[in-house]
């Protein structure tokens, strides 16, 4: 009796793995898409929408605001009161199509879209010779931001996070995911002015492993005024960083 009962079982399972695995090479085999115009591409992004929508842009060394030429490398907010990150990277703009796609992933948990936009960083940092270099270094931590308890319980994930942990698992680097804790919960950002947002996070952050003397790079899905990674730099630095360096997939113009 438990032989032809086990029968069906054993079949079923031989099938379910022959489908994983013939997923798995489908995957090598067949071209990838493109996230943003679905056309097969064999990479992420296809070469038309990176010129389109994912250009290089002249920006702002520390904050990432666009510049209108690259003759200066600092905007002039950071000339005149500089924040406490040394760097940040942005992919693009806060726009068509990039934006839909971030939103996709925070409000419709389209977690999915986490591994497409953390292999889109990876991608795009890899070839950013002195930041691949400094990542790849023995002093660097890459730290997602993290979301408050109430947020985190609200949402059910941290969109930071999973983005960190896709860009981790390209670059092949380890993730100190519980290297920096929120632990106030504030109103949204975007709820509020620009001129408010500085307060709405001040002693919102701990640090809750050995930062000193290390590189540290936060991973965040949106920057938009620089308060609440201004914060955390901030953070993290009374704690003993040498520097701090911001990875977003998009800085709001």
């Amino acid at each position: 009796m438990s032989s032809d009962a086990s029968g069906p079982d054993r079949r079923s399972l031989r099938k379910m793995r022959a489908a994983r695995t013939l997923r798995r090479w489908a995957g090598r085999l067949v071209p990838a898409r493109c996230v943003l115009c679905q056309i097969a591409a064999g990479t992420l992004v296809c070469t038309a929408c990176q010129h389109d929508f994912l250009p290089p842009a002249p920006r702002c060394y520390q904050c990432a605001a666009r510049l209108l030429s690259a003759v200066t490398p600092l905007c002039g907010h950071c000339m005149a009161e500089p924040p406490a990150f040394d760097r940040t990277f942005a992919l693009a703009d806060y726009a068509p199509p990039l934006d839909g796609l971030i939103v996709a992933l925070k409000y419709r948990q389209r977690l999915d879209l986490a591994r497409v936009l953390g292999g889109l960083l990876a991608q795009r940092i890899a070839a950013t010779t002195n930041l691949a270099h400094a990542l790849h270094g023995s002093d660097s931590l890459v730290v997602p931001l993290p979301l408050s308890f109430e947020r985190h319980a609200e949402r059910g994930f941290n969109q930071a996070h999973e983005i960190a942990r896709a860009f981790v698992q390209e670059l092949g680097l380890p993730l100190a995911g519980g290297a920096l804790l929120r632990i106030k919960h504030n109103a949204p950002q975007e709820a509020l002015k620009l001129s408010a947002r500085r307060r709405n996070v001040r002693g919102a952050f701990a640090v809750r492993a050995d930062v000193d003397a290390r590189t540290v790079f936060l991973i965040d899905d949106v920057m938009t005024s620089g308060s609440t990674l201004h914060e955390a730099a901030a953070t993290l630095k009374r704690a003993g960083a040498r520097s701090v360096t911001n990875l977003v997939l998009a800085r709001t113009p």
